[in-house]
């Protein structure tokens, strides 16, 4: 039953709305003779305010009001009085300049055999033709005599009315009079209201705030600045642009030749007040006059294009760049508002239309119920890009939606385009199904689509970060080379809707060089959790879109708190805005981390979490045939042993193969990695002969007994912070464990201070020459072993 309740309350909306328009509309139309004057002082006022607030700071602000209207005063006294003698000596020299405009009149002649004059005279035959036009010929003048006097024969008599002349010199005067007296009328009133408005402007602020606002200071005082601002703004920037225009054509008529230059460029400067036709009806005049005063034509084609080319200057370059957003109304609202106040108002009204079609804009920005007029007005995008997106994606037109997006990236970022276009369309549609108004089917083919496009943004190079939340990750991540990462698994909550969201955060942590994995959301939340153990993580984003609740997250939370105690946990409540204190401080107590609702802030969470990952260095483990590894290298009697040319041969060798810097054959005793041979190493470590095995590389890879290779230690998380190789700048590692009776008793290695690639190729080399070396210890080993029983016999 909610429905119809709902429909008739839209619907008396919308009809108080209607009303209240057309009442408002009545309003001005009735009221144009008092409102005119008011919204001529109110636009002065504008203009004038910023001057007087800077004189009434040292002299007071009656003072400051009474100087600058007397410097009114004083520019349009001195302005008229210099028109006014342009307009004298133009109006001697006009009879000079007949010669010209008869030649001009006469150039201007219809060829005689043309269309048009063909049709002329068919028109004349026509009219000849009809009745009561009579015929041509010697009869018709006597025929035409009989009729006129019989016809004023029977016409009747005509009444007679005696006229006074000296009664009409009075209704003249008086209509001369108003048609004086009743601008000077208006324009003193416009000027008295100025001085009032310049006097009394806080106080009628603040009667205007309480009037409109009723309650809502805030939002009515920010929108009158905004009002304010923007007109000040548009007014000043027009009053500079008019005024340069204006010289710029006194100038150039100047050099032309037309005469009163300055008075048709003082004219050319103030119609251009007028939008759209002011700037042509200026330019008509001198284009006129150019005309009578030449006896040529270059004269007006100079004076033409001297119009033409500065409008276009005006037009296309300095308008635009010197009022940029200070409207913020649209080309065409402009367009509809000059006709809508030229209609209500007259030709004042176009004068005005720009200023006050700014400031119902402004209203229609900050006050709800009139949000449509900004809607219909503003230069702002009618869609944002997410509702531009979705639209494109409702239409099934995946090609659009795409291009969309890559318009959107040329000045953004990946991570802006997921958090504020993508993301948003999946809370979109997820909504419209809820109300009814998607299919199931519509919303799986727009899922289908976006997935499509997350994984076609996903085989490009990561863009530039534009927003300041992708600053902020570019700061956090640390992305110069020597950033450590970690394992991320994202986990949806509950939908396929929270698993494109995974999609997305794992794509951005893989360009941050994360280890990220997204999980499926056609899995239950025990095989979740069950995956999430299995993967071997060590942090987890879990990802809640609407519908998706809070409930959902926290139950998921705390199963895998409680199976995996010591991984990081994140929650993404990706959109949210609302209540997120409540529901952050819930979802911390059911197991998790952090909570945050950007995929921006997802990513400067995981890289916090990397750091503490990395904190500790992983040290070298120890194998479970350590006893019996280490019975093996004693056997081999090479611990502290001096150098000895085969190994060293193939140290040797082994830089120069492989380009490396540093090359060495070590031996890994119980507490130490102790060095037979080497080629590049550090002073002090050449020195020493050894170095701590739980600092080491290969005690790593020995404890595994398997070649390990490292392309760069500063991103493994077991060698990111090992104190050896930060301070020796050592980036890459590749060794093979040289093992003697399977039981892996030292290391063949490579070491740079750079990253690298190692190819497959170069690791089956790597392998022959450890092999070199085994068969050698191999070899070494039983005549060892027997001289020793000889030894012990002959004891």
């Amino acid at each position: 039953m909610r429905a119809p309740k709902n429909s008739s309350a839209a619907a008396l909306v919308g009809i108080w709305t209607i009303l209240m328009i057309v009442f408002v509309i009545s309003v001005l139309y009735v009221g144009r003779e008092l409102l005119i004057p008011l919204a001529l002082a109110a636009l002065i006022t504008f203009l004038l305010a910023p001057l007087v607030s800077r004189l009434e700071r040292g002299i007071g602000r009656i003072a400051a009001v009474l100087i600058v209207v007397a410097m009114l005063f004083g520019v349009l006294a001195t302005a008229g009085w210099l028109l006014t003698r342009q307009i004298l000596d133009l109006g001697t020299r006009l009879p000079d300049y007949q010669t010209n405009i008869e030649a001009k009149l006469h150039s201007f002649r219809m060829p005689t055999g043309g269309a048009f004059i063909r049709f002329q005279k068919s028109i004349e035959q026509l009219r000849k033709e009809l009745p009561g036009t009579g015929t041509p010929g010697t009869a018709g003048p006597a025929k035409n005599s009989v009729n006129a006097r019989s016809g004023a024969a029977n016409a009747p008599p005509m009444p007679v009315r005696i006229v006074d002349s000296h009664s009409e010199v009075p209704q003249l005067l008086q209509t001369t009079v108003s048609a004086v007296l009743s601008p000077l009328g208006t324009a003193g009133l416009v000027l008295l209201l100025v001085v009032f408005m310049l006097l009394k402007r806080e106080d009628l602020r603040g009667r205007l705030i309480r009037l409109i606002g009723q309650g809502h200071i805030s939002e009515t005082t920010r929108a009158m600045d905004d009002a304010g601002q923007r007109v000040a703004r548009y007014l000043s920037m027009q009053f500079l642009v008019n005024t340069g225009y204006g010289l710029l054509i006194s100038i150039g008529l100047y050099y032309i030749g037309v005469p009163n230059a300055s008075l048709w460029g003082a004219f050319a400067a103030v119609m251009r007040f007028i939008p759209y036709i002011g700037p042509w009806i200026g330019a008509a005049i001198p284009l006129l006059l150019s005309l009578a005063v030449s006896n040529s034509w270059l004269t007006p084609i100079y004076t033409l294009s001297l119009f033409g080319v500065l409008e276009l200057i005006n037009a296309n370059a300095l308008e635009p760049w010197l009022y940029g957003a200070s409207t913020g109304v649209s080309s065409l609202a402009l367009i509809v508002a000059a006709v809508f106040w030229t209609w209500l108002w007259g030709p004042v009204g176009l004068l005005l239309s720009t200023p006050l079609t700014v400031c119902v804009t402004v209203m229609g920005r900050h006050v709800p119920r009139l949000h449509f007029l900004s809607v219909l007005l503003s230069e702002e995008e009618a869609l944002s890009p997410a509702e531009e997106c979705y639209h494109r994606l409702l239409t099934l037109s995946l090609n659009q939606a795409n291009d969309l997006a890559e318009t959107f990236l040329k000045g953004n970022s990946l991570t802006a385009l997921y958090d504020t276009v993508l993301l948003p369309v999946v809370s979109a549609a997820e909504v419209d199904v809820q109300r009814k108004a998607l299919e199931v089917e519509e919303r799986t083919t727009i899922y289908d689509n976006l997935a499509d496009m997350i994984e076609d943004f996903g085989a490009r190079p990561a863009t530039l970060s534009k927003l300041e939340a992708d600053k902020s990750i570019a700061e956090a991540t640390a992305t110069t080379a020597s950033a450590p990462t970690c394992r991320v698994l994202c986990l949806p909550a509950r939908a396929q809707r929270d698993e494109l969201a995974g999609q997305m955060l794992a794509q951005l942590l893989r360009q941050q060089n994360f280890e990220a994995e997204s999980a499926s959301a056609t899995l239950a939340q025990g095989e979740l959790v069950e995956h999430a153990a299995k993967s071997d993580c060590e942090a987890i984003c879990v990802s809640v879109i609407p519908p998706s609740t809070l409930v959902h997250a926290r139950y998921l939370t705390a199963k895998l708190r409680a199976r995996l105690p010591d991984v990081k946990i994140v929650v993404g409540f990706w959109g949210a805005t609302e209540n997120m204190a409540d529901a952050a401080q819930r979802v911390r107590v059911s197991g998790a981390d952090e909570v945050v609702v950007s995929l921006a802030e997802a990513v400067m969470q995981m890289s916090k979490f990397s750091v503490v990952i990395m904190d500790e260095m992983a040290a070298a483990p120890i194998p479970e045939d350590e006893e019996e590894r280490i019975k093996q290298l004693a056997a081999l009697q090479v611990l502290d042993t001096p150098n000895e040319v085969f190994f060293d041969r193939r140290t040797a060798r082994l830089a120069s193969f492989f380009q490396v810097p540093i090359a060495f054959i070590t031996f890994i005793d119980r507490e130490r990695q102790w060095f037979k041979s080497q080629v590049g190493l550090p002073n002090d470590l050449a020195q020493a002969g050894a170095t701590s095995r739980a600092l080491s590389v290969c005690g790593h890879m020995v404890a595994n007994n398997e070649m390990l290779v490292v392309e760069d230690i500063a991103r493994d998380r077991r060698f990111a912070n090992n104190p050896l190789l930060k301070e020796r700048g050592v980036r890459f590692y590749a060794g093979v464990p040289l093992r003697v009776n399977k039981l892996a008793v030292g290391s063949i290695c490579l070491l740079d201070v750079r990253p690298r690639k190692f190819s497959e190729e170069n690791k089956r080399l790597l392998q022959l020459m450890a092999d070199e070396v085994m068969d050698e210890l191999n070899q070494r080993l039983p005549a060892m072993v027997a001289v020793k029983t000889d030894h012990n016999g002959v004891d």
